[in-house]
């Protein structure tokens, strides 16, 4: 028998952890044959050390066995009909007012790909997906996986929560890693991502790798390094993916906060607003989508779908029915507010001065958005769906003196204040012009 000090030796000491060492592991993990003492020193040793790519393989892989592993072959819609189509998802490392999920799961359902979506809640200053939608009354974020499977075959897409059927193991060593400070590993960043993605049982996998001061990369080196341990770990599971490097230095859209997001996200899908950074971000990756399952030839084809499915409406009447069939409103994009509460202070956020939005601390930004109540610092804590910001001015814009930057959307009127001094501080002007700034890097 091998006990639990031996492997965490073993790592500790530099050496390549076996196939065996890391399967022991990670039924330790689920048995509690390893303590909690003994997956931090694991962690810890994996965060000095790291893992090589195939280390990195069998750790996603056996996280992924460690629970339910989602098979479409079988499975059909309410009319009989086997699914026929691929199967396809994107991941995003997160960031502040990324609301893409919504919008690019519905292009993709509408030009013919089936999306399981599987997402997360937020930590920390970025934005959860699963509490985004949860800002809708009703809206079920976790429903069983069969109804969830039929869903997808139905709509061509669902988006959940992480549910603990999919990939357990991962769920107790990222609680561990989040106190002990060994969430910054590529290897672990890419395992748990990957466990929960691959468990989706997917034909296809974009990543979208956000770097810059909203980010969890907040240099292009770390994106690019994490974006090429990723594709190369999927791609040996058999998942064909590819990533995309996209910018994080500024709040993406013009909103930031969870009600507030998905009314801009029905604003996109109607064609009432698309902000273009945010639109060219959601572009990119599904045209990636696309082609690589290859609903799409090339570029050129890819973007007539894309343009298709916005311009006739048919990916909102998806996402749409998607939020009924989940326990939403059948009315979410004629009367957004309807089912969702608005704060009870909105206030404006003036400009100081005269001059240019030179750059953003988007991290800091999320911040306040947190400590309005919208986001969360402990898995346990009830968030306000409500509060965030809108009218958000983007990087390079020219303002005036006492010009409208943002708005505030808050609980009370100190709350209102102290958002709108920290949304301030958070901004540097200057007096020329600034340079377009980036929105997709190379990989």
């Amino acid at each position: 028998m091998v006990l639990p000090q031996e492997i965490i030796a073993k790592k500790c000491a530099g050496q390549t952890l076996s196939e065996i060492d890391i399967g022991l592991f990670v039924d330790g993990l689920m048995s509690s044959n390893f303590n909690d003492a003994q997956v931090g020193a694991m962690a810890m040793a994996i965060f000095l050390q790291g893992l090589n790519k195939q280390e990195t393989v069998y750790l996603t892989n056996a996280m992924m066995k460690s629970g339910k592993v989602l098979s479409w072959g079988k499975v059909k819609n309410t009319d009989g009909l086997l699914l026929n189509g691929p199967i396809l998802d994107k991941h995003s490392t997160g960031g502040v007012g990324d609301k893409v999920s919504f919008m690019l799961a519905a292009i993709i359902a509408a030009c013919g790909g089936y999306v399981p979506m599987i997402s997360g809640r937020g930590l920390g200053h970025t934005g959860g997906t699963a509490d985004k939608l949860e800002s809708i009354a009703g809206f079920n974020v976790q429903p069983k996986l069969e109804q969830f499977q039929r869903i997808v075959a139905d709509l061509g897409m669902a988006i959940i929560s992480q549910t603990p059927e999919l990939a357990p193991a991962d769920r107790r060593l990222y609680a561990i890693r989040d106190v002990t400070a060994t969430v910054a590993s590529i290897p672990l960043i890419t395992a748990s991502i990957l466990s929960k993605k691959l468990a989706a049982g997917l034909d296809v996998l974009v990543m979208d790798i956000k770097v810059g001061n909203g980010a969890l990369m907040t240099e292009l080196d770390q994106a690019r390094a994490l974006a090429k341990n990723i594709t190369t770990v999927a791609n040996n599971a058999g998942v064909n993916t590819q990533a995309i490097i996209t910018d994080m230095n500024q709040v993406l859209g013009n909103t930031a906060g969870n009600a507030l997001e998905i009314n801009e996200t029905v604003k996109y899908l109607t064609g009432k607003l698309r902000e273009p950074r945010l639109h060219k971000v959601v572009v990119s990756l599904a045209k990636a989508m696309l082609i690589n399952s290859q609903l799409a030839a090339d570029e050129k084809s890819a973007f007539f779908q894309i343009d298709r499915a916005l311009a006739s409406g048919k990916a909102a009447e998806i996402f749409a029915k998607m939020i009924s069939a989940l326990g939403g409103p059948n009315d979410l994009l004629e009367k957004p507010w309807r089912s969702m509460n608005k704060a009870e202070v909105i206030i404006d956020v003036l400009a100081p001065c005269h001059g240019y939005i030179n750059t953003m601390n988007t991290r800091d930004i999320g911040l306040s958005v947190v400590s309005l109540g919208g986001g969360r610092t402990s898995n346990d804590q009830i968030i306000d769906h409500s509060v965030g910001f809108d009218c958000i001015l983007p990087i390079g814009t020219k303002v005036n003196k006492g010009d409208v930057l943002a708005r505030v959307h808050a609980s009370s009127k100190l709350n209102a204040e102290l958002a709108s001094q920290q949304y301030i501080k958070a901004l540097v002007f200057s007096d020329v012009s600034v340079p377009e700034a980036k929105v997709i890097y190379r990989f």
